[in-house]
């Protein structure tokens, strides 16, 4: 059974808020670590850096491997 449009677009925003959520959260944690103290709305604009070259990295590949097939 194939995905609908309408679903895989509710997918799309669901991994993007998950994965921006956990970028944050993990910014949070592990910055202190290495003596970053950000924050939050740095952290926040520094998720949303991160998300945006994820989403450009993952079009890139996923355009690259559909040549390819």
């Amino acid at each position: 059974m194939s995905q609908s449009r309408r679903m895989s677009l509710v997918e799309a925003i669901t991994n993007v808020a998950v994965g921006y959520g956990l970028a944050v959260a993990m910014q949070i944690l592990v910055f202190p670590w290495f003596g970053l103290y950000p924050s939050l709305s740095q952290n926040l604009a520094i998720g949303v850096l991160f998300t945006g070259a994820s989403l450009i990295r993952g079009y890139a590949l996923r355009r690259l491997f559909e040549r390819w097939r």
